[in-house]
Parts: C-alpha cells; structure tokens; sequence
C-alpha cells in the first residue's frame, strides 16, 4: 500500500523538484532521528535537508546540470553528490527517468509511477546511498547511449529521494515522495534536424460592451518541436481587417527551450481591433538556438493565418435601437397630423351641419358672412 500510494502523490509532491537550476536546491521533510531505506515517518519535528550536484570523483564540480554529446553505443562515467545538511544520518533513493519541460518552461524528470522509455534508461546508477549528517558522498553512474539511438537530444534527470510515512484511515500507510536532482541532456551524434510546427491555432472576437469603443482578439496557439534537438522560439501574432487597411501587431512570451517531441501553449489578447467582419489572425514562430548552442541547419520561420468574424453585435444594437426610436417618433408625429386633419374634417363638417342645408358653401358662404351685397 505505501509504495502505491507513495507512486500516486509523486506528481504533486515532486513537480518542480528537478528543475534546470535544482542542482543546489535543498529540499526539507519531517524526519525521526534516524532515516532507513529512504522511508520517512513524520511524527517529529527534526528537520532533513539535502541537495545533489554533478561532480567528479574528488567531489562538486561547480556544474549545474550534466550536457553530453556522445555516439550511439558509447559509454560514459560520471558522477553526483549528495550532501546531508541534516543532524542525523539518512538514507537516499537514487533514480533516473526522462526529462520534459513543464507547461511553465521549467525542467522536470517523470514521477516514480510512470515509465521512462529513453534517456532515462540509459542511465545506471545504485538504488541507495546513506549519508552521515552534515556530508557529502560521491556516486559513480553510467551513461549508455543504444546502438540505434537517434541523432539528437535525449533529455534525463537524476534524483535523490525520500518518502515521507504517515497512517490514514483504516489503518493504511500514505506516502509522499519528495526528491532533488538534476538534468542530464546527450546529443546522440548524427544529422541535426531543427523544426518548429504551429499545429493548432485558435482566435476569438469578444466585442466591447461600449458601442463606441473597439474589442479585442484572444488567441491560443501551439508551439511544438518537431526535431531532434531543443529549440527556444520568438513569437508574434497580428491581426488584419478592412482588407488590410487596419492592423495590430502583438508579442508573446519566448520560448526558452523547447525538447524535441514536446510543445508549449501560448495565448496573446490583441486589443483595439473593431468589429469590421471578418479579422485575419497571423502568427508567426522563429525558432532560435539554446544557449551556446550551435546549430548550422537553416532555423526558418512558420507562419499560419486563421480568419474569424468579428460581428459588431454592440453597434447593430444602438443602430437598432436608433431605428426604433425614429420609427416611433416619425410614426407619433403622423398619429399626431392624422389625428389634428381629423379634428379639423370633423369641425368643418359640424359647421355645414349647424348652417342648414340651404347654407351656402366655399366662397359664397364666407361672403355671407360680410357686408350686405346690393
């Protein structure tokens, strides 16, 4: 049961343990006075920490993480330290596994419960190491590159762990993981392939709820490597309407490094654009090289346009209400002028009705109404 759930907890305990800058990072679990087979109860307050750098065989090297550029079936050494900075002796679990970029940039090695299936099964490396406190031990691993790897980067990481006890309901065991470590990246020697790929692209119009002002453009886009080494990438989005006549141009965050088969999601808010029918969105991806890189191929943008229909939903309400209005009032002014000719028909025809039947009409009858005629 405590491996199992130990297994379960480890994304949620460990996923910023190892990152490109966790070879100094020191990591802090409750522990008794004494550690065993790296199982932790945590029912006191005393305190273990630790950290695990690349080094040689004499101790730290001063190196962060551990870059290799090797031929497919070659074999090196190298080496780690694990330092307790704890007051009691302790005992560490030592794992490798693959390594990936988080959805935050950040490097990070697959939990215990998933399976590694490359870089991370080259590597050999004792299942334990015990510490004294306030010491460091030197670790010796192996690193053996496949006969039929391919070219290109294999990311890696390799950890020390702890796991923390503690009883659950029932009776049962819960364990939390918690590890530190470092990356270990080899480029298999062979045909360098950089390539970026803009796979899904996605934009939407949300107008403004002021008639008089412009909206805004959300836009969600993928950035994948489709290569075989890591790439970092520069990104821009624009939008386009009135058949090009009105443009904005926004930037989006960079890309720091981006491993082959992994891919990054970006979203970029491209304001002030008014609803003109349709908007043609544009994003364009320039990859570029990590770090001291060097990379002869040819790094060339991608671009890839998408059209989306921004409806002026706010102005066709006030045009519509606008209408609404002058017809009411165009409509209330002839009520009005129907109903003052009707009063008007009505009082002439009372006039003739008073006068007689024998009162004269039109000319004759206003002149009976003057001077007597001789």
């Amino acid at each position: 049961m405590l491996a199992t759930l130990a297994a379960a907890l480890l994304p949620s305990a460990a996923a910023d343990a190892v990152t490109p800058h966790a070879a100094q990072q020191r990591a802090s679990l409750v522990t008794p006075a004494t550690v065993a087979d790296g199982v932790l109860p945590t029912d006191t307050a005393e305190r273990t920490t630790w950290s695990v750098r690349p080094s040689s065989a004499d101790g730290p090297d001063g190196r962060r993480w551990v870059e290799l550029e090797l031929d497919p079936g070659a074999t090196v050494t190298e080496h780690l330290a694990v330092t307790n900075f704890g007051d009691v002796p302790a005992t560490f679990a030592l794992n490798a596994a693959d390594g990936y970029i988080t959805d935050t940039g950040r490097f990070n090695m697959l939990p215990s419960n998933e399976e590694s299936t490359d870089a991370g099964t080259w590597i050999e490396v004792q299942d334990t190491v015990e510490v004294g406190p306030d010491d460091t031990v030197v670790v010796p691993y192996t690193l053996t590159v496949p006969e039929n790897a391919t070219p290109g980067d294999h990311p890696a990481g390799i950890a020390a762990s702890v796991t923390s006890t503690q009883a659950g309901e029932g009776g049962t065991s819960l364990g939390v993981e918690s590890r530190v470590g470092f990356r270990v990246t080899t480029r298999v020697t062979g045909e360098v392939q950089p390539a970026i790929a803009v796979p899904d692209v996605s934009a939407a119009y949300t107008a403004s709820w002021n008639p008089f002002a412009p909206g805004e453009v959300r836009v969600s886009y993928d950035i994948a490597n489709d290569g075989n080494i890591r790439l970092g990438a520069q990104s821009e989005v624009s939008t386009s309407a009135l058949f090009g006549l009105l443009t904005q141009e926004r930037g989006a965050p960079p890309v720091d490094e981006l491993l082959p088969g992994g891919s990054l999601n970006r979203a970029v808010e491209v304001d002030r654009v008014w609803p003109l029918g349709p908007v043609t969105t544009t994003v364009t991806v320039t990859p570029n090289a990590v770090g001291d890189d060097q990379i002869e191929a040819p790094l060339e943008p991608v671009t890839v346009s998408v059209t989306t229909w921004a409806i002026p939903w706010a102005q066709l309400l006030l045009l519509a209400i606008v209408a609404v209005l002058f017809l009411g009032i165009r409509d209330d002014r002839r009520r009005r002028r129907k109903r003052l000719e009707d009063m008007l028909a009505k009082a002439r025809d009372e006039g003739r009705r008073s006068a007689g039947p024998d009162a004269p009409t039109g000319a004759t009858a206003g002149a009976g109404k003057g001077e007597p005629t001789t």
